[in-house]
């Protein structure tokens, strides 16, 4: 098993270029969890700072199931000189997960065994095919020890693998923000309404779908299901109340749920100007014009991205809201991604295949399998997440040896992990401090300009709009 860094990956899907300056990984094979042995597996990471002498500065983030490497889009106000991963004293890394759209192999990922993109055939992945895969990464780039490994909601759960999946000591401390030792099955049958949206969508096609007609309707409702997890009741009646809908009267697109211009979409009839190039024979798949023409499509489609619009718009705020999001979500992912990443999530038990018994793991065994992770980790909890209930963390504190548990105070429900960003940074910065002291001696490894802005910006992957 070999890992090449700055591997140039020959063709791309356009979810990929939505991330600056993304560096990419190829590894050999892994096997996975599910069974099948991944080949030529390309991993997209992204990396701040540098290595000191001892290579024992590395601090690994973990992205949530939407999210990507991009860590300055989500978490930017903690990525700065003076702050939690501050990238003058640490060499931060972030990993995008198997199955994501933004660069790590997936289902939009070329199968070097057919050429073509593994669609719905791409196998089922795991929390700990990611780790395993992120470490052979950190280790092609010299990485010894990490000193720290932070994330929240699924990116928790990848934080409570590192030290299960890793030899004792790799690992000097984790910090999981609003995640669980297992997934709940309130969480999994939340999981479940939003896949049957995207079943019920009839450009699904048991995910055999051309890319250039994905099933974004059903992709948009399943977002909208999603925020309604991710956010609280509180936050909604508070920011929306019974206002009404401050775009109703907009214009409005009237496309068949095909995505590209409506007025040329009839039925499902490709448009117009979409023949297939004059020199492919059959349709062949493996001629370059096809390829070529079938792009140009994919990122039409992706660039109009006006599907879920319907002919009546929302009267009220919360359901523009709603929309709003959909919208803005099947702009930047797919359907089979998403897919993948939910049954990854449904998946995630720390016992799973390490108790010598079926029975149900009981408190005591999630102690006995969570004693190999380090001392005195951080659990962080939100007081309003209703996906990933503050009990959740409460217990999760109670398995990891010598944790202790902060909560954040935020009306903002689940999401808050991601908007609280004063609070984090002195809650998660205390307890670096604590557990890594040796980051902190001495001066910077780097000189930076300290007088940028400190304003937070609208993002892509995370959960901070101004629009709203």
């Amino acid at each position: 098993m070999t890992t090449q860094l700055d591997y140039n990956p020959g063709r791309r899907n356009p979810y990929v270029d939505l991330i600056k300056d993304q560096k990419f990984a190829l590894i050999s094979a892994l096997p996975l969890d599910s069974g099948p042995v991944l080949e030529k597996v390309e991993i997209a990471y992204k990396t701040w700072g540098v290595l000191n002498e001892k290579r024992d500065n590395a601090i690994v983030i973990c992205h949530a199931l939407s999210g990507s490497s991009d860590i300055s889009d989500w978490w930017e106000p903690l990525l700065r000189p003076g702050k939690t991963f501050d990238y003058t004293r640490y060499f931060v890394f972030c990993g995008n997960l198997l199955g994501s759209p933004y660069g790590s192999a997936s289902p939009l990922t070329t199968n070097p065994k057919t050429g073509e993109p593994y669609g719905p055939e791409f196998p089922e992945t795991s929390i700990r095919d990611d780790v395993r895969a992120h470490k052979l990464v950190l280790d092609a780039l010299g990485v010894q020890t990490v000193a720290a490994v932070i994330g929240g909601s699924m990116g928790g759960m990848a934080a409570l693998e590192w030290p299960l999946c890793t030899p004792p000591g790799y690992v000097n401390t984790i910090i999981p923000i609003a995640t669980s030792a297992d997934h709940s099955a309130w969480g999994i049958s939340w999981a479940e309404t939003q896949k049957q949206c995207i079943y019920a969508d009839a450009n699904y096609q048991d995910g055999y779908y051309d890319i250039s007609h994905p099933p974004t309707a059903g992709l948009a409702a399943a977002r909208m299901i999603a925020m309604l997890t991710y956010r609280s009741c509180v936050s909604f009646d508070r920011r929306f109340g019974r206002k009404f809908n401050p775009k109703k009267n907009a214009p409005k697109a009237t496309t068949n749920g095909a995505g590209g211009n409506p007025e040329k979409l009839v039925n499902g009839d490709k448009p117009a100007n979409d023949e297939e190039p004059m020199n492919c024979v059959g349709q062949d798949p493996k001629c370059d014009a096809f390829r070529s023409a079938k792009r140009a499509r994919v990122e039409a489609t992706i660039g109009a991205a006006e599907s879920v619009h319907r002919a009546r718009s929302p009267m009220f705020s919360a359901q523009g809201y709603l929309n709003y999001q959909g919208e803005k979500f099947i702009k930047r992912f797919d359907a089979n991604c998403y897919i993948n990443l939910t049954n990854k999530m449904d998946s995630h038990d720390v016992t799973d295949g390490r108790l010598d018994h079926e029975r149900e793991p009981t408190g005591e065994d999630f102690k006995e399998v969570l004693k190999a992770a380090p001392p005195r980790a951080l659990v962080v909890s939100v007081n309003t997440d209703a996906l990933f209930e503050p009990d959740q963390q409460v217990r999760l504190a109670e398995y990891l040896p010598d944790a202790t548990l902060a909560t954040l105070d935020s009306p903002d429900g689940h999401d808050g992990f991601l908007l609280a960003f004063e609070e984090l940074d002195k809650i998660i910065t205390e307890r670096l401090r604590e557990r890594c002291p040796w980051v902190y001696e001495g001066p910077p490894l780097l000189e930076v300009n300290r007088n940028g802005s400190t304003a937070v910006k609208d993002s892509v992957f995370g959960e901070v709009e101004s629009e709203w």
